[in-house]
């Protein structure tokens, strides 16, 4: 350990320290007085008994939030998971004083939840801080953090800016579905039907290749997903998205009409005249262009709300939650129910207005009567 006076007066104290690598490492901090210096010297040398000095975490806790990004996260996400990372740093960067990781705590995180979420959606917000949170857990594990600051924390967000989850109603679905399939010459229209139909997410459509397809038993094999910036194939979101979704007969026989005769199974199923696998700009600027001349009107409505109107369709023909979450490929139902809980609740509703109306029905004779006569 060292301790200097400096030409100002105050105090520089030093400590220096090998990893368990060999490579040494240092930090030093400046003091108004010597005693403040010697308590310093004395707490860092008994961290360093105590092996729980670390380098990673004398960093704002931004970027050591982007150096997790950067170690763990970002080679297995895909261009709108990267896109939302870097969003979430910025709204670190932006919105958090300098506090280096290592002394973060629950009072300056919450006044960054309030500060942020006073003007984002609860989406954004409760994305953020599960992200932020995964960052927290993995530091924690590290040693460079000592505790869980963001473990409980209540979100705060604005009400306004809240959205509910944008989906066509049936007879929309109807018409985009039919209007594809007897103009189904655009590439990025095969792809908005088959989100529309199998619940799939654009990545996991982009990767397609024929060998996925099984026209004899009508199913679709997710297996991987397509990394459009880098223009490769990747993995899936999860291992849960690893899954086989059964297809029906008419998004069966549309993908068998564009099938090339020589098509290997390994060549991919939706790729434009030029061989370049649509983008997520180009399915989205398709997609606008089908709701306006089919005058269909939707704010907000995107790629992913073809997902979401799968669910919807789903939900009201009563397809168990389970069966739902497993073609999705969520990790588990609980995924599920978070995700879309405005649509389970809608739901829910009209299923308690139909036991009702059957239960009020156990005592009305005239209702039973009726009911035998059909029967």
């Amino acid at each position: 350990m060292e301790i200097r006076k400096q030409p100002n007066g105050k105090y520089k104290a030093q400590i220096r320290w090998f990893d368990a690598d060999g490579k040494r490492h240092s930090k030093s901090k400046r003091f108004d007085t010597k005693s403040m210096a010697t308590q310093w010297v004395i707490e860092m040398e008994n961290r360093k008994y105590k092996d729980e000095l670390s380098v990673n975490g004398d960093i704002p806790f931004a970027e050591y939030f982007w150096k997790w990004f950067e170690t763990y996260k970002e080679d297995s996400v895909g261009d709108r998971t990267y896109r939302t990372y870097v969003t979430a740093y910025h709204a670190l960067k932006n919105n958090m004083p300098s506090i280096l990781a290592s002394k973060m705590d629950r009072k300056a995180y919450r006044q960054f939840i309030v500060k942020y979420g006073s003007n984002h959606a609860k989406s954004t917000i409760s994305k953020f801080n599960a992200l932020y949170h995964a960052c927290v857990k993995d530091a924690i594990y590290d040693g460079d953090i000592k505790k869980d600051f963001i473990r409980a924390t209540d979100l705060v967000y604005d009400k306004e800016k809240t959205r509910q989850i944008e989906y066509l109603n049936i007879d929309d679905m109807q018409t985009l579905s039919t209007y594809i399939i007897d103009h189904h010459y655009y590439t990025s229209r095969l792809m908005i039907l088959t989100a529309l139909l199998t619940g799939a997410r654009l990545g996991e459509i982009q990767g397609l290749t024929w060998g996925d397809i099984s026209f004899p038993f009508h199913t679709i094999t997710i297996k991987r997903s397509w990394n459009e910036s880098k223009r490769t194939f990747k993995d899936t979101k999860n291992e849960a998205s690893k899954r086989i979704i059964r297809a029906n007969n008419q998004l069966m026989y549309v993908l068998q009409q564009i099938k090339p005769e020589n098509a290997s199974s390994s060549d991919q199923v939706f790729v434009t005249d030029q061989g370049t696998v649509p983008t997520s700009a180009a399915v989205n600027k398709s997609l606008q262009r089908l709701l306006k001349h089919l005058k269909i009107q939707k704010d907000g409505f995107h790629f992913h709300s073809l997902r979401h109107t799968h669910v919807a369709f789903l939900l009201a023909n009563h397809i168990d939650l389970y069966i739902i979450s497993k073609r999705l490929g969520h990790a588990d139902v609980t995924t599920t129910s978070k995700t879309y809980s405005y649509l389970i609740e809608e739901y829910r509703i009209k299923s308690d207005n139909k036991i009702e109306s059957i239960l009020d029905n156990i005592n009305n004779p005239d209702a039973q009567n009726n009911k035998r006569e059909s029967n």
